[in-house]
């Protein structure tokens, strides 16, 4: 698999097509147990200027607030609802490589190239980001970014990536250090209290802090979040937040503005990629 996968339109908007499914149930689940979440980046662009994906995007990426998003993973446990659709998160029991859940779709096989040495079910993937608060004190937020780079590096194990210089180098370091699983596991989960821990009605603004080093750093007023409208996506009403427009501006400038021509290819690198065959048969194959 040292060949990336090459994306023709007609396979991309196979695999686009096929997403579908993975958003729908995780809708009808969140419906069921009240839980909200919104359609963000590169969907809800696509949702208001194409009516569904933009043309060259490979995912689907939808944002929680934070307790909605703790209670996903446990009702998710408690109600058995891994089945064709598998709920993914690094905790105990699982190392996924990511820093936030997945909804796995294993009726097909896709493997990214960051995770070609990942012992998970490599299916259609839908991104599940937390929502988080950022504190008001200007030193509580340098110390928020702190603890979510630490919680980043022990719970992914990997050093960041294009991110050289001492960041880079202490990353290495602090792995080099601690290398035991059970020191990882109480490191990283200490950092998520730490970096959690701000309150929405003590606070002005929120954040992705699991979204990446850029994403952390943009702080939106909560009222962009304070409700919720609906777009329309491939057909299906889908869920935004009420400030859509400010937070699409703040984030994109002009959404409604095509990008370059050099800027619309799909972001993921895929190493793997079969749209016919569960993932399962990947999982059996690599053993």
């Amino acid at each position: 698999m040292s060949e990336l996968v090459k994306m023709t339109p007609e396979l991309l908007r196979e695999l686009q097509l096929k997403q579908l499914d993975t958003l729908v149930y995780f809708k009808e689940f969140c419906d069921r147990n009240n839980l909200r979440f919104y359609l963000i980046g590169g969907c809800l662009i696509g949702a208001l200027r194409n009516g569904g994906f933009v043309p060259w995007d490979d995912d689907i990426d939808v944002l929680m607030p934070r307790a909605d998003y703790e209670k996903l993973h446990r009702l998710w446990r408690e109600q058995n609802a891994d089945g064709r659709f598998r709920l993914l998160k690094t905790d105990d029991e699982m190392f996924t490589g990511n820093i936030f859940i997945t909804i796995t779709d294993t009726n097909y096989t896709m493997v990214k190239a960051n995770q070609t040495n990942v012992d998970i079910p490599h299916g259609l993937v839908l991104d599940v980001f937390p929502l988080d608060v950022c504190p008001d004190s200007r030193f509580a937020r340098k110390m928020q970014y702190i603890w979510t780079m630490l919680y980043s590096l022990f719970l992914a194990q990997i050093v960041p990536e294009n991110h050289g210089g001492i960041l880079g180098f202490g990353s290495k370091i602090l792995l080099g250090i601690f290398r035991g699983k059970k020191i990882r596991n109480k490191i990283w989960r200490c950092a998520e209290r730490h970096m959690t821990k701000y309150r929405l009605d003590e606070n002005k603004c929120v954040t992705e802090l699991c979204a990446g080093p850029h994403w952390m750093k943009v702080e939106y007023p909560k009222h962009i979040y304070s409700g919720v409208d609906y777009v329309t996506f491939e057909g299906l009403k889908m869920p935004c937040m009420s400030g859509y427009d400010e937070y699409l501006t703040m984030v994109f400038g002009d959404y409604m503005k095509l990008p370059p021509k050099e800027k619309q290819i799909p972001h993921h690198d895929i190493a793997y990629l079969d749209l016919n065959s569960p993932c399962i048969e990947y999982d059996s194959k690599r053993k």
